[in-house]
């Protein structure tokens, strides 16, 4: 086994803090991949903090993953040693059943492994992206396009296909009118993503403190919600609403926004239920659905996607050192849009920790 520097979380309350772990032997349709960027998600912060149920730390997360091919195993065609490639939210799953054969890995009836915190094939925790080398399936290893910058493309392998995903799905393009909630590492990216679509897009922000964002990135609409203006003025107005926050919200005055057959789609993951007036649904038979990133194809076209239309999330560089401080920022909702950790220059040439799996 390979043992590699990382950062770790300790426990649910502790800073993140320098550690080795081992990653496993490949396998015969296995590639090694060493890290040089990883993305900073909120999930990262929700994972660690037990916002979603306990988990057993110490904890390396991370699953915003761009790096570069390093050792094949013995049976791989995808890829060759030297390849770019991106790593998101799974590193496996069954590949037999419905969904799975269906390019819904995401959906996997046997369940997923997740990049962290889920059992990987040895039985061990799966550990993230906050580490030199990942070790992952061939099929879970995606290609990043020549014309995509490589640091950016890293918060495309979970913002970038968490949006996107729900965004296909359900029919954004010329001729629909599509609102984003939130103006986040997600949400910036739902307002480029739908505007290259061909969409009408409106910003919903609780305050006019981002407009001036929101219409740069491509935004048609600004609406200020934190005074109800907005609910008043937008009624009925959209044929999709996409979610991006991760706090509880009024979901029936989200809904009373929608046309007749829209859907709002949450996205964001609050820890908390989200009650729903039922008659607000019945009304202009409105939807209320939910969307969980995205399969491997699907990522690999919004990848292509992203190339194809000079799509890159707007991003702030960081070493590993700064981590800490990014996710407090974070929290304070302090950053434009994304995080992303410069591993090739800040951890790989760093002493290694005392081994903590």
């Amino acid at each position: 086994m390979l043992t590699v520097n990382a950062y770790a979380a300790p426990s649910a309350t502790a800073d993140l803090e320098p550690v080795t772990i081992t990653r496993r032997d490949l396998r015969p349709t296995d590639v090694l991949i060493e890290i040089a960027y990883a993305g900073v998600c909120h999930s990262d912060i929700h994972t660690v903090r037990e916002d979603w149920g306990p988990i057993q730390h110490p904890l390396v997360v991370g699953h915003e993953i761009v790096g570069v091919v390093t050792e094949v195993g013995a049976e791989v065609t995808r890829h060759a040693v030297g390849d770019r490639v991106g790593v998101g939210c799974m590193v496996d799953s069954c590949r037999t059943c419905e969904h799975c054969l269906a390019g819904d890995e995401q959906y996997c009836l046997n369940g997923n492994v997740g990049t962290y915190n889920t059992r990987d094939v040895d039985g061990r925790i799966t550990q993230g992206g906050y580490s030199t080398h990942i070790v992952v399936a061939e099929d879970f290893a995606l290609r990043i396009p020549d014309g995509l910058d490589f640091a950016a493309a890293a918060p495309l392998l979970c913002a970038g296909i968490t949006t996107y995903s729900p965004l296909r799905h359900w029919g954004a393009g010329p001729g629909k009118k599509v609102a984003i909630v939130g103006l986040g590492g997600l949400g910036h990216m739902g307002v480029k993503l739908a505007r290259a679509m061909g969409a009408e897009v409106t910003v919903l922000s609780r305050t006019l403190a981002k407009k001036e964002d929101a219409l740069r990135l491509g935004a048609d609409h600004y609406g200020v919600t934190g005074d109800g203006e907005a609910f008043e003025a937008l009624g009925g107005s959209f044929d999709l609403i996409v979610n991006t926050v991760s706090a509880p919200v009024d979901v029936s005055s989200y809904l009373s926004l929608l046309a007749r057959n829209g859907t709002l789609v949450n996205v964001g993951a609050p820890a908390e239920p989200l009650p729903v007036d039922v008659f607000t649904l019945m009304a202009n038979r409105r939807s209320f659905a939910a969307s969980n990133i995205g399969g491997i194809p699907e990522t690999q076209e919004m990848l292509d996607f992203c190339a194809e239309h000079g799509i890159d999330p707007d991003v702030e560089l960081i070493d590993i050192d700064y981590v800490n401080e990014a996710w407090r920022r974070v929290l304070a909702a302090d950053v434009r849009y994304r995080f992303v950790i410069d591993i090739k220059k800040s951890l790989h040439d760093r002493p290694a920790a005392e081994p903590k799996d």
